[in-house]
């Protein structure tokens, strides 16, 4: 008996050491498990947050009221509206995540096989705007910085979702540099513009082309400022854009380590 007494303690005794061992020695896990990839957390809130919908529809919402207003007003020319597409009425989060999951960031090649294939998916309320304001024999103008070679694949992804005008007189795609407003005053010459809609403030002035800073940008805004809202609707998109250039000083090329030195001395604390 007292045999079976000493298994028994031995046992129970071994069996609590392991359980510690086991206890102490779980890995943690790596940092990179821990912290989401930035472009994860805005794509994220893009596909996900019903507030990213809710501000999709707020600046539709806004759009048609100001196109009615517009309607009332006497014009000599046709009148149009110009937008941009990626992120204004197209989602391409799809394309942001892909690249994070694989620790990369944009890069030509991989954007334009996403763009080729036409199937980024509509904003809420954007082509339902679009449709109304076509209804009033409004033009749209689709002026991107897609380039010339995407042509087939933006084109497919226009008429995949039944987007009007989506033909070559009306889809104006990048040749040169990235400044639009040389394609916005070749529209002006013979429409009257009454709405511009984008996501990056690029898309409304020349004042936010080039490289700028983000407080050379906030003037900017400031200059503007009652054109927002009224001429100009801006879609939220915090995945990228000239914010995210200024933060990184006008330049997307640097390292991983570099963009977070950069964004790092960009932020508040206290």
């Amino acid at each position: 008996m007292k045999r079976i007494y000493v298994i028994l303690i031995s046992l129970l005794l071994f069996s609590c050491t392991e359980t510690k061992t086991l206890t102490t020695a779980s890995p943690t896990p790596p940092e990179s498990t821990l912290v989401p990839d930035g472009k994860l957390w805005s794509s994220l809130f893009h596909q996900k947050a019903a507030e990213y919908k809710a501000l999709c529809l707020q600046a539709y919402n806004i759009a048609r009221l100001r196109l009615d207003q517009a309607m009332e007003q006497p014009s000599s020319k046709p009148r149009a509206i110009i937008t941009d597409i990626d992120e204004t009425f197209l989602d391409n989060s799809p394309y942001a995540v892909r690249q994070a999951l694989q620790g990369k960031d944009y890069d030509p090649a991989t954007w334009q096989q996403w763009t080729d294939k036409g199937i980024a998916d509509t904003l809420t309320g954007a082509l339902a705007f679009f449709n109304y304001a076509a209804s009033k024999h409004v033009e749209i103008f689709y002026i991107t910085n897609r380039r010339v070679a995407e042509k087939n694949g933006t084109m497919e992804n226009l008429i995949r979702y039944g987007f009007p005008y989506a033909d070559s007189n009306h889809l104006v795609l990048r040749k040169d540099g990235s400044s639009k407003e040389t394609r916005r005053q070749q529209v002006s010459a013979t429409h009257d513009i009454i709405l511009l809609i984008g996501d990056n403030l690029a898309d409304f002035s020349p004042l936010f082309d080039g490289r700028k800073t983000t407080d050379q940008r906030a003037d900017a805004v400031q200059q503007l400022a009652a054109e927002f809202g009224k001429k100009f609707i801006v879609l939220p998109n915090i995945n990228y854009g000239g914010w995210e250039e200024a933060v990184y000083g006008g330049n997307y090329n640097l390292t991983p380590a570099q963009k977070d030195s950069a964004i790092k001395s960009n932020l508040k604390s206290f």
